[in-house]
């Protein structure tokens, strides 16, 4: 028996594929706003939201305690998403709106005592 590969069916089940292992999300299927922080932020941001760490000092992230009295949830979404500077990369091709929204309240929570 010989089989025909259609175009359409290997763009469908490529699709299916990626959508099932990629696309926004797809990193934090297994992992909660604490695991994703620790993965993706803490290594400039610190673990405690203090921004000590060597790359923390090295492009001057401020403490959360600052941070959450400056700005507003709605503005540290928006730096996820889009990124900040040369030193931040955005998210919002990686992670959903709630996503994002849940990753900057854990953060937000660490500036409470």
């Amino acid at each position: 028996m010989q089989i025909y590969w259609k175009p359409a069916l290997g763009l469908a089940v490529l699709g299916s594929t990626l959508f099932l292992i990629g696309g926004p999300g797809a990193a934090w299927a297994q992992k909660s706003p604490p695991d994703v922080y620790l993965d993706r932020c803490a290594v400039c941001h610190g673990p405690d939201g203090a921004g000590k760490t060597a790359r923390g000092r090295k492009v001057k992230v401020k403490d959360v305690r600052e941070t959450v009295g400056k700005m507003s949830a709605a503005e540290m979404i928006k730096i996820v998403e889009a990124g900040k500077g040369p030193n931040m990369d955005g998210y919002a091709k990686e992670f959903s709106k709630d996503q994002i929204t849940a990753l900057v309240d854990y953060y937000r929570s660490l500036a409470k005592p």
